[in-house]
């Protein structure tokens, strides 16, 4: 049995489109490309699990023997473990990413769901004592 190859992660995280596609589960590469039209979930599954260790996305859904039986096919290779981010946010292609370490967006929406409330409370008591004075 010949070694395996070994992908550096990076390199493997470009292969995300529909005609190109590989995926790292369990510290295997598989390049998924030929069954992306026969996969039961859909070619969409396969593409959001690109770019990241889909470990966990594949073991979440409980894949029958016989599923793990037909992957074997589509071993390439094998990940080289230092290379892999020990966590990678998904961003659909196509839109732009935000940086992780910027909490503004969060911080404005926590904001947003105190207030707007309150806002609500405000008006509503201001409109009910401008009727009863009537």
């Amino acid at each position: 049995m010949a070694p395996s190859k070994v992908y550096l992660f990076d390199e493997i995280a470009k292969h995300n489109k529909t005609k190109d596609c590989w995926l790292v589960i369990s510290g295997k590469v598989y390049d998924v490309t030929s069954f992306m039209d026969d996969h039961p979930g859909g070619d969409e599954v396969l593409l959001s699990s690109t770019g990241k260790d889909a470990t966990n996305d594949f073991e979440d859904v409980g894949h029958s023997d016989s599923a793990r039986e037909m992957m074997e096919k589509y071993v390439i290779g094998e990940v080289d473990v230092t290379t892999v981010p020990s966590k990678r946010m998904y961003v659909a292609p196509g839109l732009g990413g935000s940086n992780p370490n910027d909490d503004k967006p969060e911080f404005l929406i926590k904001i947003l769901q105190l207030l707007v409330p309150l806002l609500i409370l405000g008006l509503a008591l201001a409109v009910r004592s401008y009727t009863k004075k009537e």
